[in-house]
């Protein structure tokens, strides 16, 4: 059987797609505002991974109203189409929020907190995700997937994605901006990793519903990760840069072994390595 990929971007979804091979079925962005073209190519499918963290329109700031309003019409035609295909498994790959009680240290979790959005896309990625659960059944599964701090190059080449290759390409011209004062503790997770999350989540779909924060478990400090690229590569560090749109905190990363067997294979230390390199190239 075959898997649908719809609102696909540029960086996590071709790892997705290479993940399932021929199994792969993408939906352009054009095919969700034709119904009989959409049930067409959902027909064969067991499955739908509906990537829904950003607008469909980039040229969109996260913090516009417009965010809102165009997420949630880009996933009308996928709670619609999903109701018409009573045999999909909906998963919804998203961006981890902040939890209303999130404290810094503590980790966060699934389904049992309820998450608050950071920005006005937030709003948006949220509505899917409560209407879609809301909708779920025996026989439609519904799975919501968050990540955040996803690291990693894109198949088709560099620039890399994440804070980790953005220090590295800073590294170049002598310094790195650190958000906040330094004590804030990211959870960094590669893109392979993430691709193989959700290829647990296909094999092994929930009851009914299900939510889960994808991380490694691990955190360290913006200071203390500013060290390391200052040792590696001399260069200066600046404190006390924007924040926005940063994400911080540590998931529980027990729950994915406990669920999935899952342990991430790629180590803060692979990943920083690559992002070096992707530089270098």
């Amino acid at each position: 059987m075959k898997v649908a990929i719809s609102a696909s971007d540029a960086f996590v979804a071709p790892y997705i797609t290479e993940m399932l091979g021929d199994s792969a079925v993408v939906v352009p962005d054009e095919a969700l505002q034709d119904s009989a073209s959409l049930d067409g190519m959902l027909s064969p499918c067991r499955a739908l991974i509906h990537i829904n963290s950003r607008p469909a329109d980039t040229s969109v700031e996260r913090t516009d109203r417009e965010a809102y309003i165009s997420m949630r019409e880009g996933s009308r035609p996928i709670l619609d189409a999903v109701d018409r295909h009573g045999g999909l498994h909906l998963v919804i790959l998203g961006t981890l929020r902040v939890h209303p009680q999130w404290r810094p240290g503590d980790p966060y979790y699934g389904l049992e907190s309820t998450l608050a959005p950071r920005d006005v896309a937030a709003e948006g990625q949220l509505w899917m995700e409560e209407n879609a659960l809301e909708r779920a059944e025996t026989e439609r599964p519904v799975s919501i997937i968050r990540t955040s701090n996803v690291q990693g190059v894109p198949l088709n080449g560099p620039p890399g994605n994440g804070l980790l290759h953005r220090w590295a390409e800073e590294c170049q011209i002598g310094w790195i901006n650190i958000p906040g004062d330094g004590s804030d503790v990211k959870d960094f997770i590669h893109v392979q990793d993430l691709a193989r999350v959700v290829e647990a989540v296909l094999d092994d779909p929930p009851p009914t519903r299900e939510s889960v924060a994808v991380g490694s478990g691990k955190g360290i400090s913006m200071a203390d990760l500013a060290a390391v690229y200052q040792s590696n590569t001399g260069c200066d560090t600046e404190f006390g840069q924007s924040d926005a749109g940063e994400v911080f905190g540590i998931v529980d990363a027990w729950v994915l072994e406990e669920r999935f067997g899952f342990r991430p294979r790629i180590s803060l230390e692979e990943m920083m390595s690559e992002a070096f390199e992707a530089v270098a190239r």
